[in-house]
């Protein structure tokens, strides 16, 4: 009998492992998906700076937040540069007065960081914000999480302790003098003033070889789904013709230029440029010195120039905007949601810059170490809420089969109303974009969803309606 009880215990002992193992390989997450065109029709991208996103500034302190990400709506994670920074020429201060770290006080010496673009190697990552095992668990955490991660690339050139600077000084742009110099602005003939970094010379074809190689390395050996590539306009069109159809050789990519220029997108180069004209354009109206009339304008023009499934990144705030430019709060006023809200249903992708889903208001410090506010409220509500809207709406798809954007008549020149439309759903964006109550008469009619409200609402052509400075309507069919 006792026999008898021992193998049957064996049994169900055998029994629960297999039970087990058979759950945990249930509950495994599953690979994300292969990167493809159908992600760009209703993501939004966010954009994460590790150093200022905690108050540790390190992978680990974001990573634990990726999932609570979903919620509002990303799906793409663009991660400012990760590199270890140059300690020659550490900036202290921007400006035209600048300072390097080593101009300070001994003792504050430590506290400036340097800026992320001056690189000193493109293979590792900065201790500042951990290993490199902590940036492969938010890679990882970021696909079981269902999104993709682009690395912050900085082609154009590299801090002063690369390197290259001493193996090979012929990758760098020199003077007459044979010096290695800083960057030059093309349209001025004149330094940019970036006296941190060294400028790097795409003649070099040694140069080409090895920066291709660099970012086939974080596709191969890092997983990575792709870069946002830092003034990618001032890098020789060549070079991208050459060495993006090679890293998709490798893996199906994201690609983001910070760039305008519609070339850089011709034939599936980049997925994705810069929409700087719609940025600008949004703050100058919220400001008083443009009108809906711009904004018209802008729109006729983009179409004009950008082929049907060109892709534009639509932004209120970045990493150079907030730090050098202003707050949206300081830039948009009482405009900020209302524009916020367009940069969601216009044609395109809205960028999300770490701290605006907490309503940061105030410019975080670029070369010292600073914090984001990390308390939900009023500001994670919005996003949260035209998240879902892009993310579950066709109407609002912005890739390269995107839904179409058609203008509606008002009376009145401060009102922009339109539609976006894709396979019979419909979503409409009106909105008074002054600052002054207005009447007026929308050539619209029937019987929608007012979705930020989520409540009915009917709109009659012959009616006059009142609206406030700044108030705007989502109506959805």
């Amino acid at each position: 009998m006792i026999k008898k009880i021992a193998i049957t215990l064996v049994a169900i002992i055998l029994m629960g492992c297999k039970n087990e193992n058979k759950s945990s390989a249930t509950e495994t997450p599953k690979e994300i998906a292969k990167f493809s065109s159908d992600v760009e029709e209703n993501a939004v991208i966010y954009e994460v700076n590790i150093r200022q996103y905690s108050p540790e500034g390190t992978f680990n302190a974001f990573t634990k937040d990726i999932p609570q990400l979903k919620e509002l709506g990303v799906k793409i994670i663009w991660v400012m540069p990760i590199f270890p920074i140059s300690q020659t020429k550490r900036k202290a201060t921007g400006g035209d007065d600048s300072k390097f770290a080593s101009d300070m006080p001994a003792a504050e010496q430590h506290k400036y960081l340097g800026s992320y673009y001056a690189v000193s190697d493109f293979k590792k990552v900065n201790p500042e914000f951990g290993t490199i095992e902590d940036f492969r668990n938010l890679v990882k955490t970021a696909h079981d999480n269902g999104m993709y991660v682009i690395l912050d690339w900085v082609p154009n050139l590299t801090g002063w302790d690369h390197t290259w600077i001493k193996q090979h000084p012929e990758y760098y742009t020199q003077n007459a003098k044979g010096e290695i110099i800083d960057p030059i602005n093309p349209e001025t003939g004149k330094s940019w003033g970036w006296s941190d970094v060294a400028d790097l010379n795409y003649d070099n074809q040694g140069l080409r070889k090895e920066m291709a190689a660099d970012m086939l390395h974080w596709i191969k050996n890092e997983n990575i789904d792709g870069f946002r590539c830092d003034v990618a306009s001032n890098v020789p069109l060549d070079f991208w013709q050459q060495t993006i159809p090679q890293l998709r050789k490798e893996k199906n990519i994201f690609m983001l230029a910070e760039a305008w220029e519609p070339e850089l997108l011709k034939d599936g180069l980049f997925d994705m440029a810069y929409g700087w004209e719609a940025h600008h354009t949004m703050n100058k109206i919220a400001q008083g010195k443009e009108t809906v009339k711009n904004w018209d304008a802008y729109i006729e023009k983009i179409n004009k120039d950008y082929e049907s499934n060109d892709i534009l990144m639509n932004f209120v705030d970045n990493h150079d905007e907030n730090s050098w430019n202003g707050t949206t709060k300081s830039r948009l006023g009482r405009a900020e949601e209302a524009i916020t809200a367009l940069s969601y249903v216009m044609p395109g992708m809205p960028l999300i810059y770490s701290g605006n889903e907490y309503g940061l208001d105030y410019s975080l410090k670029f070369f010292e170490k600073d914090s984001i506010p990390k308390s939900k409220g009023v500001a994670w509500e919005l996003r949260a809420k035209l998240g879902k809207l892009k993310s579950g709406n066709i109407a609002l798809n912005g890739g390269k089969s995107k839904a179409s954007y058609t203008r509606i008549k008002t009376d009145n020149e401060n009102v922009l109303a339109f539609k976006r439309e894709k396979n019979g759903k419909k979503v409409y964006y009106i909105a008074n974009l002054s600052a002054e109550s207005v009447n007026v008469k929308i050539d619209l009619n029937g019987n929608f969803t007012n979705y930020m409200a989520g409540k009915s609402m009917g709109i009659n052509s012959n009616q006059v309606y009142s609206v406030l400075p700044w108030q705007y309507y989502i109506l959805t069919n």
